[in-house]
């Protein structure tokens, strides 16, 4: 709503969530998926409230008293149970907001899951001036990266919390692992530390080196396109011929860092998958040149690489290709009450399910992405209900929202760098303010010496509940 620009719906929205949503509530949550839905939904929308030039329209709300951040501090605060007890300091997967980790809880977790928390979480901290909650996200994170293979320097996507044994030994830019190789550099772009950006870098060579197949060079050469595959952490060897959709993510992430060029020919091989079957089915065997798992439920992650490739490229090329995505989602996913997921994606049936991302995530970044398909003046002559003459099977709705997302002259799109989207599409500010770390001895491994050669304290997991005390 803030990025349509739509202050009135904006400010009933958040009305609505303080008025009604608690969390004390006796409910077993998954720490991810809580994270980056509902914790930075709320951080997102805190900012947007408080940001002192309002670039988005007036989205201030009348006697405002960072009641979503304190939303967000007690949400984290019953997260924070899966952080302990844990001998390696990677999280359990799920909690229950009531009454913490429960007694039957795995102890095997994804990386994705378990290491890509540090956005939110560090964003918490630095607004609260409360160290703990990036503290125990940047344990979990080195965690992980202290666990990668010696040899080949990749991750497994699935780790025993308690032992460090990996058991899932498979590395891959898909489920299981994708997010987390995301949050290294977005945790970089936010905070400016340094341990982040070197994470990245390393693990971006090792998925060079191992993961990715074909020609050396995108655009000559003899051989085939680039293709990223799914292999074994320790020996590099190819471990199955299928990718996922959500592997589609990584273009973006390529335009992030700069490595356009492969970033193109590897959203032109996503891209005509998607030609192919008016969706992206969940997984696509390469090798066969069919879908392994048939079904589409509405993700994000090829839509949102069109957008930055657009952003980085002003190729309209990718302004086209979000017009078929949108195309095909209008004629193949639409329904009385909203955008259904596709169980098949060749006979086009659907499921009563829509997930959260598709608002947050695939129409924002649709809606940031084409406007200039149809001038913007277009929708003022013609009349609700009918077809429009430059976008013909676009409904009126789908239209106004078009105008307004893919404009250039968009806040986000104006401010150049100031903005930023995490894993889950919440939009939040690039500033100074989150890269101030008061607390920089906390994030000591062993102990030392901090920079100014003063001996600092190393925080021990038994230590957590106290730091956090102070803070209620």
């Amino acid at each position: 709503m803030s990025i349509m620009g739509n202050s009135s719906e904006f400010q009933k929205a958040v009305k609505l969530v303080i008025n009604t949503v608690s969390f004390d509530r006796d409910s077993t949550v998954q720490v991810f998926e809580a994270t980056i839905r509902v914790l930075g939904s709320l951080l997102s929308a805190h900012r947007i409230i408080t940001d002192s030039k309002q670039p988005f329209g007036d989205m201030t709300i009348k006697d405002y008293d960072n009641e979503l951040l304190y939303m967000a501090h007690d949400l984290a605060v019953r997260l924070l149970p899966a952080f302990e007890n844990t001998k390696t300091g990677i999280p359990y997967p799920r909690v229950n907001l009531k009454t913490g980790v429960p007694p039957d809880s795995n102890n095997e977790t994804c990386t994705a899951g378990a290491g890509s928390l540090l956005v939110e979480f560090g964003i918490l901290s630095r607004l609260l001036g409360d160290s703990t909650f990036e503290w125990v996200a940047r344990r979990a994170v080195k965690a992980l990266w202290n666990l990668r293979s010696n040899d080949t320097g990749l991750l497994g996507n699935v780790v025993n919390i308690q032992t460090g044994h990996w058991v899932g030994k498979q590395s891959g830019l898909g489920a299981g692992l994708d997010s987390f190789y995301e949050y290294l550099l977005k945790s970089y772009i936010l905070f400016g530390e340094k341990e982040d950006l070197e994470m990245f870098n390393a693990a971006y060579q090792s998925i060079q080196n191992y993961l990715r197949r074909g020609r050396e060079a995108c655009n000559e050469g003899e051989g085939d396109p680039p293709l990223y595959v799914n292999v074994n952490m320790f020996s590099g060897q190819l471990m199955n011929t299928w990718i996922d959709s959500l592997q589609a993510f990584f273009p973006g992430l390529q335009v992030l860092i700069g490595d356009v060029e492969d970033a193109i020919c590897l959203h032109a091989f996503y891209y005509a998958i998607w030609k192919r079957y008016g969706a992206l089915p969940e997984r696509y065997n390469w090798q066969l040149q069919a879908p392994d798992v048939l079904f589409y439920p509405l993700r994000p992650e090829l839509v949102e690489s069109t957008y930055l490739l657009y952003q980085a490229t002003k190729n309209p090329f990718y302004l086209h290709v979000g017009m078929d995505i949108l195309q095909s989602l209008e004629k193949y996913t639409k329904v009385k009450c909203g955008y259904a997921t596709l169980h098949h994606v060749i006979d086009k049936s659907t499921e009563d399910r829509m997930e959260s991302f598709f608002l947050s995530e695939t129409c924002k970044y649709l809606y940031l992405t084409i406007t200039e398909v149809c001038p913007p003046a277009a929708h003022v002559v013609c009349p609700v209900g009918r077809q429009l003459s430059c976008c013909r099977f676009l409904h009126v709705q789908w239209f106004l929202l078009l105008v307004q997302l893919f404009d250039e002259d968009n806040p986000v799109h104006k401010s150049g760098t100031r903005y930023m989207f995490t894993t889950e599409g919440h939009i939040v500010s690039v500033d100074e303010h989150l890269r101030e770390l008061p607390w920089k001895e906390f994030f000591s491994e062993e102990g030392g010496q901090d920079q100014e050669g003063k001996s600092v304290h190393r925080l021990k997991p038994h230590e957590l509940k106290v730091i956090n005390s102070s803070s209620n």
